[in-house]
């Protein structure tokens, strides 16, 4: 049995990620969110629905007793406070597994015209903040895995690839299933892409450049 935190569940990603991770009766969901009421509907024996802050220590170490799997999906502009405070309960619990959902362009990785946009985020724009909040994860003793999808989209599709850390991004956008099912997959082995950054689009098939040439 595998026992997993949602962080930010009432989110898009993480709401189907929930839907993909339920259909393996071995797995245990904590849906944690500001809200509880907004995902009631989802307890269950299989699911656990809490209310909490993520800029709240004491709410995070008490969703996170007896967790073997944190996967975070938040958002916003206090995502590198709540980026330590996810870190800080993980030490407390003694937690080691981590998937980080942040964004594309936190390295400065995007080539072209987009990417030249993209660097004026990373000097005070909204970029900055969450390249922080990746640095607290990659400075950490955590066993993490950062994913910085490409543009989302809300395609029913999963077709996806992934680049590395330093790689520049291939293609431009990549719809959230498929990044719910990238979630899926590295929780049923949590041994893969271990302190990896994981960047994630669509294949660009027709031989074209993306359109951030």
């Amino acid at each position: 049995m595998t026992k997993i935190l949602v962080l930010g569940a009432h989110g898009k990603i993480a709401r189907l990620a929930t839907t993909m991770l339920e259909k393996d009766p071995a797995n245990q969901l904590t849906l944690f969110l500001r809200n509880a009421q907004r995902l009631a509907d989802q307890a269950s024996d299989q699911v656990t629905v809490v209310e909490g802050d993520a800029g709240q220590l004491a709410d995070l170490k008490q969703a996170m007793a007896g967790i073997d799997i944190v996967y975070a999906n938040l958002a916003g502009s206090n995502i590198e406070d709540e980026a330590r405070n996810v870190i800080a309960a993980m030490d407390a619990t003694g937690v080691k597994r981590l998937i980080w959902i942040s964004t594309l362009g936190i390295y400065d990785e995007v080539p072209g015209k987009y990417g030249e946009w993209n660097h004026q985020q990373l000097d005070g724009g909204y970029l900055e903040t969450y390249a922080a909040a990746a640095k607290v994860i990659e400075s950490s003793d955590v066993d993490y895995t950062v994913i910085r999808p490409a543009w989302l989209t809300n395609h029913d599709e999963i077709d996806y690839e992934t680049t590395q850390k330093g790689e520049a991004f291939k293609g431009t956008e990549v719809s959230r299933k498929s990044i719910a099912d990238l979630v899926t997959k590295l929780v049923a082995d949590p041994t893969w892409s271990v302190h990896a950054s994981l960047g994630v689009n669509k294949p660009n098939t027709d031989g074209d450049k993306p359109a951030w040439y």
